[in-house]
This record gives C-alpha cells, sequence and structure tokens, in this order.
C-alpha cells in the first residue's frame, strides 16, 4: 500500500516549546543582555581611540598629516562623521534591520540574497553572492589583526610610563593573546558576564578623559560640524585622502557588531552603542584633539597623555583588558561567519560545541580558534609594533563594510521594494564614504595593506574550492548509488537478495532519490538487512532555527510493510543535529512501528577523495580541495552517534 509523504508533529519538550514560542533575543531587552552585549561586541570599536588619532599624525606614516589647528580640526571632525555615517546609519539603522531571523553578518545577507532575488535578479544575486563571499573572507583577515593591533598598542602605553619597558612589549602581548585564546571555550556568556562590567568602566573613563580634555581646549567642540570635515576633503584633499587610511581605524569593529547581533540581539546592541559607546568614543576623540592643539608634541601617544603621570599605568592596564575584548568581538564573529559558511556549503563540516543552553547562537568552534591562536602571535612577532600593523588594519575592514552597503541596499530592492530613487538617495553617498575609504587604503598597498587582502583572497579560494568540489562529488556519488526506490523494489521482489535480521539500522544519508552507499553494500556483499531500517537526511535550511513543528517529514517510500522508512530532519545552520534525541522524539506509527533504539546500529558513508584524471578543477584546486576535507568534523561526534554501535563503510570517488 502506498502511501504520501507525512509530516510529523514531534513529541515537544517544555523547553522546546519555550524555544519555539519565544523569539530571538532582540524581542527581550534587558540590562543583563546589554551588558553582555558591552563585553563582547563592542570591544573592537571601542578600543579604537587608543591608537586612531596617534596613527593619522604618525611622522613615520608613509604619507604623513601635518600638525596644524586646521589639519587636526578637520581629522576630528572626519572621525566624528565617518563614524556616524559608517556605523551608526549604515549598521546600526540600516544593515542590522536586514537579519536572517535574528542572526547577522555578512552571511546572513548572503542566504537572504538567495532567499529574495528573483528569476530576473539570479545573476546579480549569484555576483553579489560571490562578493559576498570575498567579503567574509576579508571578515578572517580582520580577526586575524583585530587581535594583534589591539593588544599591541594597549601593551605599548607602557612605554608611557617608562621607556625601560619597550623590549617587554611583545613578550607580553604574546602571553595575553594566548591567554585570550585559552579562555574561548569558556563560552560568549561567561566572557560577557567577566568583560561587561570591564567595559563599562572602559566606557566610562573614556568619556571622562575626554572630558577634561575637552576642557582645556573647548574650541574642539567646532568640528562636530560638517563644515570642518568637508572643507578638510575640499581644501586639503592631497592629505586629507591619505588620512582615510588612518580615520578608518575609527571604524574597526563595526561588521564585528553586524557579526554578533545573534549572540544578543539589534536592540541590545543599538541601545548599547547609542546610550554608551559612541558618546564616549568621541568624547575621547575630542580630547585628544583638544591635546594636540594644546600641545603638537603629544602626538606620541595622545590617549595616554590625557590623564595625569600617576594614572597612566592604571590606565595602561585597563586599557590592555578592553583590547583582550575588543579582540573578543572579532573572534566569536569569526566563529559565527564560519559555522554559517559550513552549513552553507563553502567549508567543511566543523566540530561546533554550542556554549549557552538559552542562546543558540553562542558558539565555539575549536578549529577556527587555534587557527586564529597561530595566525595572530605570527602577525605579533611579525610587525612587533602597532603602528607597522596599523597600515594593514583597514584594508579588511573597508572591503568589508563597502561589500556589506552593496548587498544590504539590493536586499533593500529585492525583499523589501524600496524605490529606486530611494535606494539611489542612500545608497550613492555611503558608497562613495565606503570607496573614498577603500581608495585610501590601497594606497598602503605596499606597507601591509597587502597583508588582508592575501589572507581574503586565500580564504576566499579555499572557500569556493570547496564548494565546487563537493558539488563535483555530489553528482558521482549519486551516480553511483542509484536510485533508491528502485532499490527498495529490489529488496521487495527479492532480487537482491538479503536476509532480514532482528534490530533498527539508521542510514544517514543525503536526500531520499539515491541509496546510502553503506546500505547497499550491506545487502548486496552482506546480504542482509535490518527489521527496521531508517534512511535519514539532515538538510541545512538557510535560517538560523526551523520550528520544532516543521523540523520531521517521513515517508514509506511505497510500501508501509516493508520496514525501510525515509525520515527528513531539517535544520537552521545555527543548530547542531542530534541524532538519536530526535529520532526518539518519532512517531512509532509513522516508521512502521517502534524502533530498538537502545541497540540502534547507525551506519556512515565515508567517501575517501582521490585526484582524478578528469578536468574537473585545476590540479592545484583538487589538491587543495582533498586537503581541505581533512580539516571535516568526525560525523559520528558531530551528529551525537554512539561510537560504539557506529558503522562506517566507504567508497572512492576520483575528483
Amino acid at each position: 500500500m502506498r502511501r504520501e509523504k507525512t509530516r510529523v508533529k514531534q513529541k515537544t519538550t517544555a523547553p522546546e516549546n519555550l524555544a519555539r514560542s519565544s523569539r530571538p533575543v532582540r524581542d527581550t531587552v534587558r540590562l543583563g543582555l546589554v551588558v553582555g552585549a558591552l563585553g563582547v561586541v563592542f570591544g573592537d570599536i571601542g578600543t579604537s581611540p587608543i591608537y586612531t588619532l596617534q596613527t593619522v599624525f604618525n611622522p613615520a606614516d608613509p604619507h604623513p598629516v601635518p600638525v596644524s589647528s586646521g589639519n587636526v580640526f578637520g581629522v576630528v571632525s572626519l572621525i566624528f562623521w565617518s563614524v556616524t555615517v559608517v556605523v551608526t546609519v549604515t549598521y546600526v539603522l540600516l544593515a542590522m534591520r536586514a537579519d536572517n531571523d535574528g542572526e547577522g553578518g555578512i552571511m546572513a545577507l548572503i542566504t537572504l540574497l538567495r532567499r529574495w532575488s528573483g528569476r530576473r535578479g539570479r545573476r546579480a544575486a549569484a555576483l553579489l553572492a560571490g562578493l559576498g563571499i570575498f567579503g567574509a573572507a576579508l571578515f578572517f583577515g580582520d580577526s586575524m589583526i583585530t587581535p594583534a593591533m589591539s593588544v599591541l598598542s594597549a601593551v605599548e602605553g607602557i612605554k608611557v610610563v617608562d621607556e625601560g619597558f619597550d623590549s617587554w612589549v611583545v613578550p607580553i602581548t604574546a602571553v595575553i593573546t594566548v591567554t585570550l585564546f585559552l579562555f574561548q571555550r569558556r563560552g560568549t556568556s561567561a566572557v560577557g558576564r567577566v568583560f561587561g562590567p570591564v567595559m563599562i568602566l572602559w566606557f566610562t573613563v573614556l568619556g571622562v578623559c575626554g572630558v577634561t580634555g575637552i576642557l582645556r581646549h573647548p574650541d574642539i567642540l567646532k568640528a562636530l560640524s560638517p563644515t570642518y570635515a568637508l572643507g578638510f576633503l575640499a581644501g586639503h584633499f592631497d592629505i586629507a585622502f591619505f588620512a582615510l587610511a588612518a580615520v578608518v581605524l575609527a571604524i574597526t569593529g563595526a561588521e564585528a557588531l553586524y557579526a554578533d547581533m545573534g549572540h544578543f540581539g539589534r536592540r541590545a546592541i543599538t541601545r548599547g552603542w547609542l546610550a554608551l559607546v559612541f558618546p564616549a568614543c568621541m568624547l575621547s576623540y575630542f580630547g585628544q584633539g583638544a591635546l594636540i592643539l594644546e600641545n603638537p608634541a603629544n602626538l606620541s601617544s595622545p590617549f595616554f597623555l590625557l590623564v595625569p603621570s600617576w594614572a597612566r599605568l592604571l590606565l595602561v592596564l585597563l586599557a590592555t583588558a578592553a583590547t583582550v575584548i575588543a579582540s573578543q568581538a572579532v573572534i566569536t564573529g569569526a566563529y559565527s561567519v564560519a559555522s554559517q559558511a559550513a552549513q552553507l556549503g563553502y567549508l567543511p563540516r566543523l566540530r561546533i560545541a554550542h556554549t549557552s543552553e538559552t542562546e543558540r547562537g553562542q558558539i565555539y568552534v575549536p578549529w577556527v580558534n587555534w587557527l586564529l591562536m597561530v595566525s595572530v602571535l605570527t602577525l605579533i612577532f611579525a610587525f612587533r609594533s602597532s603602528a607597522a600593523l596599523a597600515f594593514a588594519f583597514g584594508m579588511a575592514v573597508t572591503g568589508t563594510i563597502t561589500i556589506t552597503t552593496l548587498l544590504f541596499f539590493y536586499l533593500a530592492r529585492a525583499k523589501w521594494g524600496t524605490p529606486r530613487w530611494l535606494i539611489a538617495l542612500g545608497a550613492i553617498p555611503l558608497l562613495v564614504v565606503d570607496l573614498l575609504f577603500v581608495g585610501a587604503n590601497l594606497t598602503k598597498l605596499v606597507h601591509g595593506a597587502w597583508l588582508p587582502l592575501l589572507i581574503g583572497l586565500t580564504v576566499f579560494t579555499v572557500m569556493t574550492t570547496w564548494r565546487r568540489g563537493r558539488e563535483i562529488v555530489t553528482a558521482e556519488r549519486a551516480r553511483r548509488e542509484g536510485a533508491l526506490r528502485e532499490f527498495v523494489e529490489r529488496l521487495r521482489d527479492g532480487s537482491a537478495a538479503s536476509q532480514r535480521v532482528p534490530g533498527t539500522a539508521v542510514f544517514l544519508h543525503r536526500g531520499d532519490e539515491t541509496t546510502p552507499i553503506a546500505m547497499r553494500a550491506n545487502a548486496e556483499h552482506n546480504h542482509v538487512r535490518h527489521e527496521h531500517v531508517v534512511i535519514l537526511s539532515l538538510e541545512t535550511e538557510p535560517v538560523p532555527r526551523v520550528p520544532a513543528d516543521d523540523r520531521l517529514a517521513v515517508d514509506d517510500l511505497g510500501y508501509a510493510d516493508d520496514g525501510i522508512t525515509h525520515v527528513t530532519a531539517r535544520y537552521g545552520y545555527m543548530e547542531t543535529p542530534d541524532v538519536p534525541g530526535m529520532l526518539a522524539r518519532l512517531d512509532p506509527e509513522a516508521t512502521e512501528g517502534q524502533l530498538q533504539l537502545e541497540e540502534a546500529s547507525y551506519f556512515l558513508s565515508k567517501i575517501e577523495l582521490q585526484r582524478g584524471p578528469e578536468p574537473t578543477m585545476a590540479d592545484w584546486r583538487k589538491r587543495l580541495f582533498i586537503a581541505t576535507s581533512y580539516v571535516a568534523a568526525d560525523a559520528a561526534e558531530y551528529f551525537n552517534l554512539p561510537r560504539d554501535r557506529t558503522v562506517i563503510m566507504g567508497s572512492r570517488i576520483d575528483v
């Protein structure tokens, strides 16, 4: 008797009901959530005052900005309006509204583009999606450079206290960096609880120190007028254009705000930014500008010179703690981007640890963590100073911001139907600002800006190669596996001779069209099949989470009495599948009898890759694809399968 595929409602528990009924974190704004966001999200952008103005007026810069009252007013005004336009307008007010069920970041924008782009816009959407992948790759470069740059700049403050500490800067920075990455396994919520109060103190100190500087030279407040920024750009474009490469340091961390949105929600991030972070940072910039106006000799470290000599060591310690937290913002953002990329097929399946029982977006990715740690340490020992790293810092940031702006406005047209004239009114000025920053940073290409571009191109190549190789392997695998329903017919009519044995076998497989390699081998070579056979397909949807009622669909594959059932389990890209737990919630009527899960055997089909003669990809890309496959997490561990009852049966495929 044939039956149609049926959707199965799971036996829900109280936690699942709660998860289903509650909206993402952005719908529940609490003080504790804002404090947690302050401890994780704002560290990067909140520590930019330590080094931004110092870098702008750095005499060792290949294109130095001369110190004059006009230039100081122009630079401070340029910083204020750059942060206002790029961070407040582009990200906080616009981009964060383009969330994918509460999740943000450039990978979320890509999934939204795929969902909302119509047939006419598919080519443009595909091009923008490719740009988005490159933007995500650049963000990994930012995640490597930010910890090195931030912590180095803070520890260098001890030279203001005593020049004799100069030789200790790099070793101290390295120790702090290692400690930071070792702490990551504790989880985002634990980090936020520890770092949140520290960052509240940090922003308070930023604001107070800034006010003391402003009181010395109140005229600096004139820089709030955009006429100073525009006048600096128009009247001294040859200087101002190159200054943008350092001014961009004030907006580093903007993409981390967006990428970390799923951890704390849009409202918590927006309120934290507008109520505390933005005012505190601006007060610090204006205070430092006033200090430089009063005494141009304070260029070496205007941030630390804002406080009296007796308080500088305390400020160095607080700044060091804050820059450690600054690194946290991009590290957690890198976890989110890597996890989403893996779920969407651009990276191998990675081992992911969910570190919160209530917030599924809070994750820890060990492989990414250790890769970042090694990369950051390499940069620290190679560049040895924040001034040297500053030339490389802005390129990744400006590239990612520009791509995010493009994706957002395309999505505004595709999803919300925003009129073209309104899109042009918003997109043109924002993109002009973004492209000015990109152009200015390209002038630093030979001085270090090549580094994030190299990292971005490398990561982009790995991601696109994995995507292409995965398509090749999937096509060849489907050819070998053969049609599933035909194989079920052969088992039923006896042409595929096999003995039926007691027990339950669960074969993990992609889709319901082809036969699992392990199942075919079990029947054709071992000549056995189990009393109950479940072919389980796990599908990753382009949404963060799938509601419990939409999780499962069961198909009897044409017959309701042969004990062979296909189950499709749908998960969001932010979820980690728990196969035994999910199967336990199936209705026995849907699976043609009670599954014996306590003794069930789980079968995995392992594919061994090797380079073949077919010109499917360039030979170097084949090597890269095979090498990348070794990074993949163990499937049994990833799906939470019992080790002692998991059987792996393999096949070899040429790429």
